[in-house]
């Protein structure tokens, strides 16, 4: 669920550079600075457990995914990163930051795409969680007090 906060933050950012870009008020392109900037600080956190995920893999196929995904995750950052340093850098009236806001916005849709097919195809993560509500079936139910 982390990854929801960079997601959104970043296609939000995206949405505002277009608003901005067709005549918004400035307040867009400040909207957009802190949503960019905030998708970077979630994006971080959301690595955390990705990291330990990865290290968890051990078939072939899936590695490649995952090291496809993790490239191009690093990648989506290194370029939100750059958009956010060049919204500091750079006058207002800059196109860069709406060109990197797409740029990254392709990148994190072709690695939620990668993220999708290690989950709901090859089934990552789905094992343990098999385990676990069996492990929990086959607990004795507890009788309530009354």
């Amino acid at each position: 669920m982390l990854v929801a906060v960079p997601i959104g933050l970043w296609v939000f950012a995206l949405v505002c550079d277009i608003v901005a870009a067709a005549g918004g008020a400035g307040a867009w392109s400040i909207v957009a600075l802190y949503s960019v900037g905030g998708g970077i600080v979630g994006a971080v956190i959301a690595a955390a457990p990705g990291v330990i995920d990865y290290f968890s893999i051990d078939e072939a196929a899936m590695k490649r995914i995952a090291n496809f995904h993790l490239l191009v995750n690093a990648g989506a950052l290194l370029v939100f990163s750059v958009n956010l340093w060049s919204r500091f850098e750079l006058p207002s009236t800059s196109i860069v930051p709406l060109v990197l806001s797409v740029v990254g916005v392709v990148g994190i849709g072709i690695s939620g795409w990668l993220g999708g097919e290690m989950v709901y195809v090859k089934g990552m993560g789905v094992v343990a969680v098999d385990k676990l509500a069996k492990k929990v079936e086959q607990q004795p139910r507890l009788k309530r007090a009354s």
